[in-house]
């Protein structure tokens, strides 16, 4: 009864929000702001040109990326993921500058980690800041609805200050940026990505379940795309964002309402945190703060096991580095 109460608590949340924020942002179609990163034939544009499917089967997965690099910003998309057995499955919508910093590299991931059949997926975020992927920051959740009936949205807001990522307008999670932290907060030009790949060796129980090519192909739904930033020269790095548009439905928080939808969120579907695992560290990162309870909950969850955004970035890095070599011959 209590998990039915708050499912409702958060579907009527969600319709009075529909129509703020990225609802009222103009969504672009997928060849004004996207390319294809990898897969060949696995990635279909569909005819109205603003939607795309993208899937995995025992040749490849697929892939696509933006065409900007971005400095902050507010990015979004509609996704429906693969239904019936998709244990091993990863869709990953993320952003990173892999390409250009390999060793120096920033992040901020939704991953969707598939599951056998009869359990749903699963969320995890995630960031990454100047190559610090030794300290990782994830977070696993459970979700009030089936994302593979329907299309759900799910958001990154990315300022100098915080990150916030949202599930069909309620923010799930909220990052500060702290002293403490230092080069570990996302603060380099990033393109957005999203991927469906093979992540059988972690993703579901820690590699107990993998993928079972006879359910393939694995299609992952994408729509609605919002890239509200500030763009970035490619070959300079220097932001535009003095010509970048602005807008008043773009969040610069959390209001108190919202964030009482975020601790409910929080308190009922939050399934693991790294603040809470002492087998990876033994004293809680700067910015956590330890709820005891909150910490005996999550010691009910399986064992997280973990992996990585799969990186299909060596293209990208080729085509950025040809420019770079033609703009200085001009």
């Amino acid at each position: 009864m209590v998990n039915f109460r708050l499912g409702i608590f958060i579907l009527c949340s969600f319709l009075v929000l529909v129509s703020g924020s990225s609802k009222k942002l103009q969504t672009l179609p997928f060849d004004e702001g996207y390319s294809q990163l990898f897969g060949h034939d696995n990635l279909m544009v569909l005819e109205d040109g603003k939607s795309v499917h993208i899937s995995l089967d025992e040749r490849t997965g697929a892939g696509f990326v933006s065409q900007d690099l971005y400095l902050h910003g507010y990015f979004s998309a509609s996704i429906k993921l693969p239904a019936d057995y998709t244990a091993g499955v990863v869709v990953a919508f993320y952003m990173s500058n892999g390409d250009m910093f390999e060793k120096s590299h920033d992040e901020i991931d939704f991953e969707f980690l598939g599951n056998i059949r009869a359990k749903n997926w699963r969320i995890q975020t995630n960031i990454y800041g100047n190559g610090s992927t030794n300290v990782g920051r994830e977070e696993r959740y459970g979700l009030w609805f089936d994302p593979s009936e329907d299309f759900h949205q799910y958001t990154i807001l990315w300022t100098e200050s915080q990150i916030i990522f949202y599930v069909d307008n309620i923010p799930i999670r909220e990052i500060k940026r702290t002293k403490a932290m230092g080069g570990d907060f996302p603060s380099k030009p990033m393109s957005l990505y999203a991927t469906i790949w093979d992540g059988s060796s972690w993703a579901t129980n820690g590699g107990k379940y993998k993928v079972n090519y006879k359910y393939a192909p694995y299609v992952a739904k994408f729509s609605d795309f919002v890239l509200h930033g500030c763009a970035v020269d490619p070959i300079e790095l220097s932001p535009k964002c003095d010509t970048a548009p602005k807008s008043a439905f773009v969040p610069t928080g959390i209001s108190p309402d919202q964030r009482r939808k975020m601790e409910s969120f929080r308190k009922k579907y939050l399934q693991y945190s790294y603040c809470y695992d002492r087998t990876r560290y033994n004293v809680p990162l700067s910015e956590c703060v330890i709820d005891p309870k909150e910490a005996d909950r999550l010691q009910g969850f399986d064992p997280v096991t973990f992996g990585g955004v799969q990186r299909h970035h060596s293209k990208r890095r080729r085509q950025r580095q040809s420019r770079r070599e033609d703009a200085s011959s001009e």
